[in-house]
């Protein structure tokens, strides 16, 4: 698939990961997790559960990215059917080129595309059976 450049700005659209939205992993007892590094690393929860972590892009400063770091309770069926006791949420660009991309390339998608005020998600498997959330930002 070639690079997609558009014409009148010249803003690259190539569907891609373009950074890390999210660490999630499993926890026997998320708020003492929670809490644990609140205590002793500053990582403070916000009202989502999680904690967000914000910086620029290096290459249009106006943008602010944000990761968000939380933990889940062990088993919560979020991370299904993957196995691990972790998720990784890939921050993209032009999540519906990519979607096309991944079904041409027989990647295993979980679920359709989701859009919510904060972005459009989608969650398909890695070739070890790792799930990964997909997130393009608003």
């Amino acid at each position: 698939m070639k690079d997609s450049k558009d014409q009148t700005d010249n803003v690259d659209t190539t569907p891609k990961v373009t950074g890390i939205g999210g660490i999630f992993f499993y926890s026997d007892n998320p708020e003492e997790t929670k809490d644990w590094y609140a205590k002793n690393l500053g990582i403070e929860v916000n009202e989502w559960g999680s904690a967000s972590f914000e910086s620029r892009n290096l290459n249009k400063p106006d943008e602010v990215n944000s990761l968000q770091w939380k933990p889940f309770k062990k088993g919560d069926e979020y991370f299904a059917p993957s196995k691990k006791d972790f998720m990784i949420n890939y921050q993209v660009q032009n999540i519906e080129a990519l979607i096309i991309k991944l079904k041409e390339n027989g990647v295993t998608i979980l679920d359709s595309m989701a859009t919510y005020d904060f972005g459009k998600f989608i969650h398909i498997l890695d070739a070890e059976g790792n799930k990964i959330e997909l997130w393009e930002s608003n």
